[in-house]
């Protein structure tokens, strides 16, 4: 057991001295914020481009180095009588328009195609029944804003639609699938952002029942999510990090924001209501909640490092920024949350919401969760058990999860360029999601015969008499070659294209050309890369966030069978969630309600990023319950009794947080965008299942269960350094607030 020492710990030391010191603290923190928000602002300019791994990954950092852009677009010309081009004069008077307006606006388009320059394009441009045709052309300038050159084009197709009423003329493309997609979760984003804040503060004034008490959790996660933001430019320099970073940060520094400052906030207004001094109550809320919040903290920080190890691009971005908006909601925590209830006193409790703010006043234990922890204690297996098969159920359900990314279809759901992409890939298969083969060698080689004949060779091979369109870099030793790939470039259709072309084509062709490389890139073999290199990596993240949360929890509480029961719980709870996640968007119930198309799976990258949020979270609630349950037994409570009080004490913070942070989650339910409406309702649902079967009913039922036998620690793990979460003392009388200790057999 942990002994006191003279010195008090660095926690207790840094909130006494941000107490003492609490202008300088909050003005301090203040200060940071801004230096933050200036330093990220000098900061951000040249970004490190996020790249696919494996081959897809070099073909794109060949693709930058040629200079070439291949961001194609396509613009889908039909009749709506269902006139055939050849024989319907309007039809093609309107495919001559829109070559000539996208001609006449080079700086947004370049090397425009149209069925009407020759017999040749004719027959790539012109669908088999001859009732579509399409004319084509790259997008501009640099590829990094392709998603904004492409505007003109947009405005340009337009206008053309509007002068042929008789004709549909629509565009898609890479470009501007990427702008829609930009679009959807840029306006989600800004709602999710409008929502969360009142949101937030309305639950606060609940829990609290003071505006003044409300606020400070909220401007403190305010504060860190902008710090963290901010701050993301600078790694950026040396790490890929992605535009939806920001909206991951959003998610995660409102959610661990709110909890940190909660859990303080309330154990010091709990300590005040059993009639402890200001100083004595923040020393004892230090002690406790504060050094909760950095174990859990660090314990959150050291799981989402786990996705370094996948060695991609996407996660390493978000592991970025996450880890430092946790950071910023830790620190803030244990230094300005004591400043400012040192610097508040009484004050704390101003602005009282009206019925709620007198009841909320005076911490209080829950009745409910004291009458429910008191029977689980009493008959563990009666009401464990059923929760354990619930959540099995759910995991069971989970188990059935398939992982991979949506085409531009699904992608864009509920916008007009998602019929054009269903029109334009029934008219021209494997049109909208070509592979991008890039090859490098000499000019020399790449302009003679050898070469060009394999090319032509490649283009025989190819099924349904598929055409590629080939573009040169500038000094000649690139080429950027199209080839159209069957399927929308996410189904099964596009896989297989894609593994006949790098396994069968490529060899047969160009493998025989000396003195070139080349590598596939696109869309279906960035998604066929990316899966490849989650499948072979995801085990090691795994087995890292488990064997860390394993250390962390033994060094915290020196006992074998908490860190095992925890990790165990946590494992049934990410698993329930991806059950719950499996029936709604892979199996396609609720679509109506929640505003998407199921495409029979989940975005690649959510099982193991929800996976790795989740440990991490879950970590909070079960290091701050079981603080207080360890605090109770180093008190000589018995472990029934200190389960019973530990629970009943810390529920309604637990609850409180857990409701907040489902709240925040489940803004992200109603974006635009299915990827986001995935991540918000799975980890809504985690943190509620959380809180409620998990906390409430599994782990008082596994911990009554092995009675004293929680505590204990083997000699072969005591090497590892203590972390203690609380001192001893003497044992303490039980808080005059609750209620009369029931025997517990």
């Amino acid at each position: 057991m942990s002994t006191l020492t003279a010195r008090p710990p660095v926690v207790e030391r840094v909130a006494g001295w941000s107490a003492r010191h609490r202008k300088t603290t909050v003005f301090g923190w203040l200060i940071l914020i801004i230096a933050a928000v200036v330093i990220g602002g000098m900061a951000s300019g040249t970004k490190k481009t996020p790249y696919d791994p494996g081959e897809a990954g070099r073909a794109e950092r060949a693709l930058d180095a040629s200079g070439i852009s291949q961001q194609t677009e396509s613009v889908l010309v039909q009749s709506r009588s269902g006139a055939a081009f050849a024989t319907n004069t309007d039809f093609r008077n309107g495919v001559s328009d829109v070559a000539a307006a996208l001609r006449a606006i080079p700086g947004s388009a370049a090397q425009v195609r149209s069925p009407l320059d020759n017999a040749k394009e004719t027959k790539a441009l012109v669908s088999k029944d001859g009732r579509s045709a399409l004319v084509t052309f790259v997008v501009a300038g640099n590829k990094d804003d392709a998603d904004k050159t492409v505007a003109k084009p947009l405005t340009t197709v337009a206008q053309i639609q509007a002068a042929h009423p008789g004709l549909r003329v629509e565009e898609a493309g890479s470009a501007s699938v990427d702008k829609t997609v930009n679009d959807i979760i840029s306006t989600g984003l800004q709602r999710a952002e409008f929502s969360s804040v009142p949101v937030t503060l309305v639950l606060l004034l609940l829990v609290f029942g003071a505006l003044v008490a409300a606020s400070i959790p909220l401007l403190l996660a305010l504060t860190a999510v902008v710090a963290g933001i901010s701050l993301m430019s600078i790694p950026g320099h040396w790490v890929p990090i992605s535009d939806s970073t920001s909206s991951v940060v959003l998610l995660i520094g409102m959610a661990v924001g709110v909890d940190y400052s909660l859990f303080y906030i309330r154990r010091e207004r709990e300590e005040r209501a059993l009639g402890k001094s200001p100083r004595e109550a923040l020393r004892i809320a230090a002690s406790t909640s504060g050094r909760s919040i950095v174990v859990s903290g660090l314990t959150v920080m050291a799981c989402l490092a786990g996705l370094f190890f996948t060695q991609m691009d996407a996660f390493s971005g978000w592991s970025v920024g996450t880890i430092l908006v946790v950071g910023m909601a830790m620190l803030g925590s244990v230094t300005v949350v004591p400043a400012m209830l040192s610097w508040l006193g009484d004050k704390l409790d101003k602005g009282r919401v009206p019925f709620v703010g007198k009841r909320r006043t005076v911490a209080r234990e829950s009745r409910f969760w004291s009458f429910l922890v008191r029977n689980v204690v009493k008959r563990p297996l009666l009401w464990g058990l059923p929760a354990l098969l619930a959540l099995l159920a759910l995991a069971g359900i989970g188990a059935g999860l398939k992982a991979k990314d949506p085409g531009g279809v699904a992608l864009t759901y509920g916008k007009p360029i998602s019929q054009t992409l269903d029109r334009m890939q029934t008219a021209f298969p494997g049109g909208p999601a070509p592979a991008q083969l890039m090859v490098h060698g000499d000019p020399k080689v790449l302009k003679g015969s050898e070469f060009t004949g394999a090319v032509a060779a490649m283009e025989r091979m190819l099924p349904n008499g598929a055409q590629v369109t080939t573009q040169t870099s500038t000094d000649g030793s690139y080429e950027a070659i199209s080839v159209p790939l069957a399927g929308d470039g996410a189904d099964s259709a596009s896989v297989a294209a894609l593994k006949n072309l790098r396994s069968e084509v490529l060899p047969a062709t160009l493998g025989h050309v000396p003195g070139i490389d080349y590598s596939v890139g696109g869309q279906a073999a960035g998604q066929a890369d990316f899966g490849g290199r989650l499948h072979s990596t995801t085990p090691i993240v795994i087995a890292f966030v488990l064997l860390l949360a394993f250390v962390l929890m033994v060094a915290a509480f020196r006992s074998l069978a908490i860190p095992l029961t925890a990790i165990a719980v946590n494992l049934l709870s990410v698993g329930a969630s991806y059950g719950v996640v499996k029936w709604i968007f892979q199996d396609g119930h609720l679509e109506k309600q929640l505003g998407f198309q199921s495409y029979g799976a989940v975005i690649s990258w959510l099982p193991l990023f929800m996976f790795v949020i989740l440990f991490g979270l879950s970590m909070d609630y079960h290091v701050f319950v079981l603080s207080r349950i360890r605090e109770l037994r180093l008190r000589g409570v018995s472990t029934k009794q200190a389960v019973v009080r530990g629970v009943s004490s810390s529920s309604g913070v637990v609850s409180s947080a857990a409701l907040i942070m489902a709240a925040v989650f489940s803004l992200f339910a109603f974006m635009p965008f299915a990827p986001m409406k995935m991540v918000g309702i799975g980890m809504a649902v985690a943190v509620a299942i959380d809180a409620t079967l998990v906390r409430g009913l599994l782990v008082p039922a596994i911990m009554s269960l092995l009675g004293e036998r929680n505590w204990q620690l083997p000699r072969a793990l005591r090497w590892i350094p203590g972390l203690a979460l609380e001192k001893s003392a003497a044992p303490a009388p039980a808080p005059t607030y609750a209620r009369p200790t029931v025997p517990i057999a």
